[in-house]
């Protein structure tokens, strides 16, 4: 009988020896994630000055969205410069206003990450943001889309809340954007 209980309760405490591994890799990508959505908010914030006056960085963001984004930088760059080489340099070129990285133009005050999944190499962050400048404050939820590469994860695209952006995402606001310096 004592045989049979020892027996029983090494299998029971191998089943959970196992899986508590399991969930300590789980744990760590789960933070992983949280830093790279936090390095993004608190490097870029509200302010758009930011992305003209840094390189986009490697480590942060996927090669695809950084692509985009340098292709959407330099698309406003040669805006600005042939506006203010023209006959009509009181004319306004075409830059970033507006908070880039968030569904709400102006910005944020503050925001929590309130979920995070995971699925093999692919991770949606779920953030919650607050802007209580108005009366009453307004909230609303973006997801960070992020992509595990050999290098770590990177920050692939960020779907934007519908009832707050009139743009789906951040690939596609970019892109549109470059259309419109055309």
């Amino acid at each position: 009988m004592k045989k049979q209980l020892f027996f029983y309760l090494g299998i029971l405490l191998f089943f959970v020896a196992c899986e508590k591994k399991k969930s300590a890799a789980d744990i760590s990508s789960d933070n992983a994630v949280r830093m790279k959505v936090n390095e993004l908010y608190s490097k870029y914030g509200n302010s758009n000055e930011v992305i003209y006056n840094q390189t986009i960085p490697a480590t942060l963001f996927s090669k695809d969205l950084k692509e985009t984004l340098e292709n959407a930088i330099r698309a406003s760059k040669a805006d600005i410069e042939k506006v203010k080489n023209s006959d009509h340099s009181d004319e306004k070129p075409l830059i970033f206003e507006g908070a880039m990285f968030s569904s709400l133009y102006e910005g944020f005050t503050a925001y929590t990450i309130k979920s995070v999944k995971i699925q093999d190499k692919i991770a949606d962050a779920q953030v919650e943001f607050e802007y209580n400048m108005p009366s009453p404050k307004v909230t609303w939820i973006d997801t960070v889309h992020l992509i595990n590469t050999e290098k770590g994860w990177k920050i692939d695209n960020i779907t934007f809340d519908k009832k707050m952006a009139n743009s789906g995402d951040l690939k596609a606001r970019m892109i549109d954007f470059v259309k419109g310096t055309l």
